[in-house]
Parts: structure tokens; C-alpha cells; sequence
């Protein structure tokens, strides 16, 4: 019997049966056999009466876009297929993003404070054979979702919104002037539908088509008490070359009750790619070295695992009129992060203005729409790093030249300083520290850079060099972009609709949104 088989039954819930669901998921993603769903029709007639301005359907992040629009005045329904509670485990954020809750006047300062659970300093990125980086204040606050979720309902109940619990989303009609949501033996008549039910929303399906991802970041952990106190976070971490075709990365951070800890990897979706079982029984078999503890001096509170897909065609531009994918399911994320909270509340101020003027100017439209979701050629780029920290299926490579890679420009990027480490670290890319990096890396070391070219292969390097350059362009654009800004307040709704857009699309897809 396996160490995951043995461990994970005795945890509440038994997450072992989880486990092999989702893992039973991957499988047929890998294998190209995941269903095709087609839950979203078109239908030629009018809708008579829309009591609706916003369906959401997936509550648990779409409450925090629910409650900033409800609060706006929009007629706003939360479809939820459970019950909408936080789980147990803290998301993971820095203070300086959080403050987005009190700037939308979603939350008090009080108010947040109640919802964060825990907050650690340093943060160590650490790689095999090299000095650490240690970082102060990213990502090293613990938020409660439990709190934090039951707040924000109450506050979306409060501005008049109306949650519906145990009501998941089944269908979607698209008429001429709006959308009928089917969920159950409700029907719900909306100007606009959000989709926030994540990477394997069956709406995000039907538009994929049956597409594999171009990437997937495996990540199992656990949550548990007995480990030697340590009240420093790692944001990434090795201590092993590449085995099985993996390079195997973990995360570290004090919990309320215990330490939490995570062991996550990139790679393709190859059908002989490991499943998240197998990653589990080698996360259990390293867990004693990375922590330093045994397995029995261990109890453990619970497990966490699940696998994230990325595509390149990112984020996901609306297929239909009147629906808009939101957070996970539109892809907004690098293929870096996880995605989730993080990626939600980054962009949880321009989506709220967004869909807030698309909703007054009527401009709900697919290709008005599509500019919620622009391409973001700071989060384009990062796909070369993605690509640089993975390992294909039958690739050959030194089986330490991820650690040396990433500790070279981790220790390039120390050495220019806070300004162009703390950015990257919370998934923002920015030109002139990716230049400066990218310079001294290859200044410092060129052997380096040279080992990596074959690794990544000239067609990904040829486009890294396309989104690079956009970087560039989009940085030298957004202040002249806003030169416009006093000017276009005289204009009517649906012209300031779109300079708006072309506006954010300049301030996120730069990075210039971080620290503004």
C-alpha cells in the first residue's frame, strides 16, 4: 500500500476518494478524452422581460464581484451549486492587494482584519546548491475564507442581492437582448452572465472544444501540526534535480493550525505524465527531508491537491454575446501562478468598473466584451519561463539546470533590488526589470543562457521575442494613454466604454497596475 493510501483515509472526509476523482479528470484531459459539453445555445427570439442586469454562477470567488455590483445598484443573482462557505485553508495574498476590499468599500479596515487568520515574515526562495533569497511582506498573509466569504455574502445581501444555494448551473440560452440561465427547474432571464465556475466550467469547455492545455501545474500538499516551529514562509523552494521528467518545486507558510506545505510542478499534458496520486506518494516520500521532521512525529488536518491548466490563448475571449468569463475560467492568470484568489483580486477593481460601464452604455456585446479580457503581454511572456522550468516528455536536459537557472536570476533579481523582485513575485512583469534582469543574467552568466535556448526550442523563443516586445510597446504607450484621460470625460458612454479599456489593457498588460 501505498504511503498516500495509508495517510490520506484517516484524514476528515477521506480525501482519498477525492483525490482519485480528480485524478480520474486529469487522466482524461491527458488522454484527450474529456467530454464536450454543450450547455449554451443561441435562440433567435426576444426575451419579453429580463429580471436581471447579472447572473453569476459559481459563488465562491464570484462572490467578491457580486458584492462590489450589487453594491453599484445592478439587480445581481448568485447561482451556487452548494453552499457558499469558505474552506479551511487560508489563501494566500500580500496586505498591499487586500486593500482593494476597502478601496471598493466591499470591507472596513476592521472588517479585514477579522478575515486575516495569519502573517509571517521572511518569505525564502530557495534552489538547490545556492544561497537563498529571502523577501519580506508578498504573499505572506493568511486569509480566512471562511470569515472572509461569510462577510462578503452578508454585505452582497445587504446591497440587495440574492444568493441562491444549491443551484448549479446547468444550461444557457443567448437570445437577441440577453441570456436565459437554466439551473434546475429555475430559469433565470439576465442582460449578462458571468461564468467565475472556474478552469473546468462546462461554458469554458464548449468554447475550448475538447483543446489540451498547453500546460499544467500538478500541486498536491497538507495542512499539518507537528513540524519544527518556523515562522518564515518558502514562496519556492528545491532540493532535488529533475527526476521522472519533473522538477519538482514546494511552498511553505505557518497556518493557524499547523504548517502548510506544497509540492507543485509544470509540465505538459502528455498521457504519460504522472497523476496526482503518484506526485502525492513522492510528496510524502520528500516531505521528512524538506521539513525536517518524520512522517510520525506528523498529524495531519487535512490534504490538498488539484492540477491547473493554461492555455496560450489566454485569458478566453467570449464565444457569445452576453456571456463573460470571470477568474479561472477565463484563463487571466500566467501559466505561473495557480490562479484563484490572487488572480481574482488583482483584477477585481477593473472588472467591477468594467462590466459596471458595459452594463450602463448596453455595450454587452461579444467584441465589447472581449476587452474585459485583453491580452496581457506581461503575463504573455512568462510562458518562456514556464517553458524553461518544465521538462518534456522525452526531453534530455542536465538534471540540475532548472535549480541553476532559476537560482541565477533570483540572485540577479536580489541584486537589483525590491523593485524588480517583489513585482514578479506576485505574478506582474514588468519591462524595465525584466531587461535588467534579463541583462545582467546574460552578462553574468552566458553559458546559462546559451544551455537554455535548445531546452525551450526556437519557435518559443521566437514568440517570447513577439510578447516581449509588446511589453515594451504597451510600457512606452500607457503614459501617453493617459495624457487622454481629462478629455475623454466630456465624451459620451460607449466612446469612454472603450477608452477605458484600451486604457487598463495598456495599465495591466505593462504591469503598471502594481503600485499605482
Amino acid at each position: 500500500m501505498t504511503l498516500t493510501a495509508q495517510i490520506l483515509p484517516s484524514l476528515p472526509g477521506n480525501p482519498l476518494e477525492g483525490l482519485r476523482r480528480v485524478d480520474g479528470l486529469w487522466q482524461a484531459l491527458r488522454e484527450g478524452k474529456e467530454p464536450v459539453p454543450t450547455v449554451v445555445q443561441e435562440n433567435g427570439d426576444t426575451l419579453v422581460a429580463i429580471e436581471w442586469d447579472v447572473v453569476i454562477c459559481g459563488g465562491t470567488l464570484g462572490i467578491l464581484l457580486g458584492a462590489a455590483l450589487a453594491q453599484r445598484g445592478w439587480r445581481v443573482a448568485l447561482l451556487e451549486r452548494g453552499m457558499l462557505r469558505g474552506r479551511e485553508q487560508e489563501w494566500n495574498i500580500s496586505r498591499k492587494e487586500l486593500q482593494v476590499f476597502v478601496e471598493l468599500s466591499l470591507l472596513t479596515e476592521a472588517e479585514l482584519a477579522q478575515a486575516i487568520a495569519t502573517s509571517y515574515n521572511p518569505s525564502r526562495i530557495a534552489f538547490r546548491g545556492s544561497p537563498p533569497v529571502q523577501v519580506r511582506d508578498v504573499l505572506n498573509i493568511g486569509v480566512d475564507p471562511v470569515v472572509l466569504l461569510e462577510r462578503l455574502k452578508q454585505k452582497f445581501l445587504s446591497y440587495g442581492g440574492q444568493l441562491f444555494e444549491q443551484t448549479p448551473f446547468d444550461g444557457a440560452i443567448v437570445h437577441p437582448n440577453g441570456v436565459t440561465v437554466k439551473a434546475g427547474e429555475q430559469c433565470f432571464q439576465t442582460r449578462l452572465l458571468l461564468d467565475a465556475m472556474g478552469h473546468l466550467s462546462p461554458i469554458v469547455q464548449q468554447s475550448r472544444q475538447g483543446k489540451k492545455p498547453d500546460a499544467v501545474c500538478l500541486v498536491v500538499g497538507t495542512c499539518a501540526e507537528g513540524m519544527p516551529r518556523n515562522d518564515s514562509g518558502d514562496l519556492i523552494a528545491t532540493f532535488t534535480p529533475i527526476q521522472n521528467q519533473c522538477q519538482y518545486f514546494w511552498e511553505a507558510f505557518p497556518a493557524r493550525d499547523g504548517r502548510t506545505t506544497y509540492l507543485f510542478t509544470y509540465l505538459d499534458a502528455h498521457p504519460d505524465r504522472p497523476s496526482l496520486e503518484t506526485l502525492f506518494d513522492d510528496y510524502f516520500r520528500f516531505l521528512p527531508d524538506y521539513q525536517n521532521v518524520s512522517l510520525e512525529q506528523l498529524q495531519f488536518k487535512r490534504a490538498l491537491f488539484g492540477f491547473f491548466p493554461c492555455y496560450r490563448q489566454s485569458p478566453l475571449k467570449p464565444q457569445w454575446n452576453y456571456i463573460l468569463p470571470i477568474g479561472d475560467s477565463s484563463g487571466g492568470q500566467s501559466p505561473l501562478s495557480f490562479g484563484g484568489f490572487g488572480a481574482m483580486v488583482r483584477h477585481l477593481a477593473r472588472l467591477t468598473g468594467g462590466i459596471h460601464e458595459a452594463l450602463q452604455s448596453d455595450t454587452l456585446r461579444r467584441g465589447a466584451l472581449a476587452l474585459l479580457q485583453p491580452y496581457q503581454p506581461n503575463l504573455a511572456v512568462t510562458w518562456l519561463f514556464q517553458r524553461s522550468m518544465s521538462v518534456g516528455i522525452n526531453q534530455s536536459i542536465d538534471p540540475n539546470q532548472i535549480n541553476e537557472l532559476l537560482a541565477t536570476v533570483f540572485q540577479s533579481m536580489e541584486t537589483l533590488g525590491d523593485p524588480v523582485l517583489k513585482p514578479f513575485l506576485q505574478d506582474v512583469v514588468q519591462f524595465p526589470a525584466l531587461f535588467q534582469t534579463l541583462m545582467q543574467t546574460t552578462l553574468t552568466h552566458p553559458e546559462l543562457v546559451l544551455k537554455i535556448l535548445p531546452h525551450v526550442g526556437l519557435p518559443t523563443l521566437i514568440e517570447w521575442l513577439f510578447h516581449y516586445a509588446n511589453l515594451a510597446g504597451y510600457a512606452a504607450l500607457y503614459p501617453l494613454a493617459r495624457i487622454l484621460k481629462p478629455w475623454m470625460k466630456t465624451f459620451s458612454p460607449v466612446p469612454q466604454y472603450y477608452y477605458h479599456r484600451w486604457l487598463q489593457a495598456l495599465e495591466y498588460g505593462s504591469g503598471r497596475d502594481y503600485g499605482e
